[in-house]
């Protein structure tokens, strides 16, 4: 089953054994399947006296037939043409709103020496797509503007060529969309979304490293992209070479066009950022305020912004000035934060997307061999990552002894010395982490 349109064959099929073939074609024939999201199929029905009369007798039906075919339970929803048409506007706009936003501009992006090349090879594939560099690759610490960079290519993009079929995800978002659709049978909707597209921008592309599946669906995508002269902008944490557990096919791919680098921007950058998102909220800052900030904030590009929206919410919420001293409330909590360490959960759940595994099922005490594998691995990133205690550790698994802990622990630190790839596995894992902390 390859779309929407293929399960519905599939359901109308199913229900032949249930019910006569007029029936079928009586009831059925201004149905049309438009949507499938989870575990809910949409359909669009033109007749609103058929609508409502295959939903009171026939719904069980559609219902018992999904469920033969995926075995888990549906929900069905039959739309009217108001809903239908609200479902595709609902979309469009999203991405419409995503694309057209002011905020993220290349006007509103400030510019220095640490994201010049990347600004300009941005702007260079916004004007003249397929035709310089691609794919781009911008690469560099969270906080620094990769992604405003690619909402700017999109905005131009969709300004210049408006039917442009403009695709953006994140890597990780990437990965559980294939997972998910390619469990469903509708591999072909994967494709179809992803090679139809005339601009794809990826954010955190390094999240596809290591698995293996979407590593080679994403190798066929990116040369169906190319080779038809559509554009590919890619982000990262690291350039290529640092991506271990990437395929040597996809790095050299990735190598192909231009790999840019985003720095953290220097003091007069910094000062530049302040005022002009000071600007943008409709306020002026004082110099030395400026300054202030840009000598206390260094190193990201967030921060820097968001010490300025509380400036403005101290300002319009308190009545205060914009002085030292509300720079000083504005920033103590950042300036007093250190990096924050990932909770158990979210370490658990990126270890259960990675090894494709239920968290539960890490927690629990089944002895398949992922199951373990994972269980081990992230009872040693957590014991790595956070503050807890080898007692802590064990309540989060099913209330295990510390000495079961440390066994595991200590298993993962031994093949890590053995097995170099496994070590880098684990580097990578705890990277991607902390990214998404």
């Amino acid at each position: 089953m390859n779309s929407v349109k293929d399960v519905w064959t599939n359901v109308l099929g199913h229900m032949k054994n249930d019910l006569s073939e007029t029936t079928i074609n009586t009831w059925f024939d201004e149905l049309e399947a438009v949507d499938i999201q989870g575990n809910t199929l949409r359909l669009y029905c033109t007749n609103d006296f058929k609508k409502g009369y295959v939903e009171s007798l026939f719904m069980k039906n559609i219902k018992a037939a999904l469920k033969d075919i995926f075995s888990m339970d549906f929900e069905v929803v039959i739309l009217d043409a108001p809903a239908y048409e609200e479902l595709q506007g609902a979309g469009q706009k999203q991405q419409r709103d995503r694309f057209t936003s002011d905020e993220f501009t290349f006007e509103t992006f400030v510019v220095g020496p640490s994201n010049k090349l990347a600004y300009s090879a941005s702007m260079s594939v916004a004007e003249h797509p397929a035709q310089n560099y691609n794919p781009l690759l911008i690469y560099g610490n969270s906080g620094l503007g990769k992604t405003h960079l690619l909402y700017s290519i999109a905005n131009v993009t969709r300004k210049k060529r408006p039917t442009s079929k403009i695709v953006y995800i994140k890597g990780d978002e990437f990965i559980n969309e294939f997972i998910e659709l390619v469990r469903a049978g509708r591999g072909g909707e994967f494709r179809s979304k992803y090679r139809e597209a005339d601009l794809l921008l990826v954010d955190d592309v390094q999240f596809v490293a290591g698995k293996e599946q979407v590593q080679n669906e994403f190798f066929h995508t990116f040369n169906n992209l190319y080779e038809t002269g559509r554009q590919i902008v890619l982000t990262s944490d690291r350039p290529p070479s640092e991506m271990t557990l990437l395929d040597d096919r996809l790095r050299t791919r990735f190598e192909w066009g231009l790999l840019a680098d985003i720095a953290p921007p220097e003091f007069e950058t910094r000062v530049a950022i302040v005022k002009n998102k000071a600007a943008i909220l409709g306020m002026e800052l004082p110099d030395n305020v400026a300054f202030t900030i840009a000598n206390r904030v260094t190193a990201n590009v967030r921060q820097l912004e968001g010490t300025v929206n509380k400036i403005l919410a101290y300002k319009d919420l308190l009545g205060s000035s914009a002085d030292e001293e509300t720079v000083n409330q504005a920033m103590q909590d950042i300036l007093n934060r250190t990096v924050t360490a990932p909770s158990p959960q979210n370490i658990l759940s990126y270890i259960g997307k990675h090894y494709s595994i239920e968290v539960d099922i890490i927690r629990g005490q089944q002895r398949i061999r992922n199951a373990v594998v994972a269980r081990q691995v992230a009872m040693y990133l957590i014991r790595n990552m956070t503050h807890l205690s080898l007692d802590d550790i064990g309540k989060e698994f099913d209330n295990r002894d510390h000495s079961t802990v440390l066994y595991s622990i200590q298993q993962v630190e031994k093949k890590m010395k053995k097995d170099p790839v496994f070590a880098e596995t684990i580097k990578d894992i705890k990277t991607n982490i902390t990214s998404q902390s």
